[in-house]
């Protein structure tokens, strides 16, 4: 298993956050077993806090159980394009509310995003998806509907199982800021209607990309 040794002991919690920050940055593909003796050792503690730290992984969809115990969720294409449609549903709906809940500090916090996207030169898979979700996450919060903002929490963890981001298709990260700037825009304006539809723009553009790799990986 990847993961890089830690140094002092950590307890349920602090290891449960190490292992879900790797798993969403697809450090551990789909089918990797994660085994409470190498993870007890790999952070100095005894397997109760680990065995503690992966039950609440699996309960949140990113661990299953496998043949060798439990395992990085496989994918499965019919849930992924679900959670692409209800995405389309749902943050349209946190992008409509945020053009009308959302401050200036929310406004500033966009914008810096957008900029420091803007500001990158060919980054890798991994910045890709990290920096697309840091953007989408504020965009979330400047909603101020902590319902949805943890609907949307739930279902980007389910995206795992496809490591490969479809802003890794040529062209697509440009296009992607691109539309980013204009969602950011509806909201600094306060157009609720457009601001929702931009989103939803922008994620159905997503789908269709996420099923073009899909069709391509089986065929």
């Amino acid at each position: 298993m990847k993961g890089t040794p830690v140094a002092g002991k950590m307890d349920a919690s602090a290891m449960h956050g190490e292992l879900k920050a790797e798993i969403l940055r697809g450090e551990h593909s789909p089918g990797t077993p994660f085994r409470e003796v190498a993870l007890a050792e790999r952070f100095g503690v005894s397997r109760t806090p680990v065995r503690e730290a992966l039950g609440r992984l699996q309960q949140e969809g990113l661990l299953e159980r496998g043949t060798r115990g439990l395992q990085v969720r496989r994918l499965d294409p019919e849930q992924l394009m679900q959670v692409y449609d209800l995405r389309i549903l749902l943050e349209g709906q946190a992008a409509e509310e945020a053009a009308s809940a959302r401050t200036e500090l929310d406004l500033v916090r966009l914008e810096g995003l957008l900029s420091r996207d803007q500001a990158l030169t060919d980054p890798d898979n991994a910045t890709r998806l990290d920096t697309n979700i840091e953007f989408h996450e504020a965009l979330w919060s400047a909603a101020r509907n902590p319902i949805l903002r943890d609907l949307l929490d739930r279902l980007s963890t389910h995206q795992i199982h496809a490591p490969t981001s479809t802003l890794t298709t040529p062209g697509r990260w440009e296009q992607s800021l691109e539309e980013h700037a204009e969602i950011l825009r509806c909201i600094r304006e306060h157009e609720a209607a457009g601001a929702r539809e931009a989103m939803r723009a922008h994620m159905s553009t997503a789908r269709a990309l996420r099923l073009r790799m899909l069709s391509h990986a089986m065929g």
